[in-house]
């Protein structure tokens, strides 16, 4: 089982879990769970108009062995407004734009997607049951 929670945080609201949403799925291979800003196929959605955010922005899906992994989806421009970090085992790894990471089997941890131009942020708690 993988559960994300998701809490969007702006620079007045830093530290507030106010909003949170909760999203989970069962580790069987080809599950996914998308966060991003198109509510008709993302089960995480953060405020409409978060820009730097893509309309499907992460993609968390599970692989034939029951590990998990997530994608920074390559949106429509060549460059994001955002970056992603992947936060687990006490050590922040940067994901790149198009590029995808294990999750820790039996672990938590943060993917945060930190707008460039401002101080806001969509913070993606996960745990994944070994």
């Amino acid at each position: 089982m993988l559960e994300l929670t998701m809490a969007t945080v702006s620079g007045a609201d830093a530290g507030a879990t106010a909003g949170m949403t909760m999203a989970e799925a069962p580790s069987e291979p080809g599950a996914v769970l998308l966060v991003g800003r198109d509510g008709s196929v993302c089960g995480l959605v953060p405020p409409q108009d978060w820009l730097f955010v893509s309309r499907t922005h992460l993609e968390f899906r599970c692989g034939p062995d029951g590990t998990w992994t997530v994608t920074w989806l390559r949106g429509s421009q060549p460059n994001p407004a955002s970056e992603v970090r992947l936060l687990a085992h006490g050590a922040a790894t940067p994901l790149a734009y198009g590029g995808a990471a294990p999750l820790p089997r039996g672990g938590s941890g943060e993917i945060v997607v930190q707008d460039r131009s401002g101080p806001r942020s969509v913070n993606v708690g996960f745990y994944h049951e070994g």
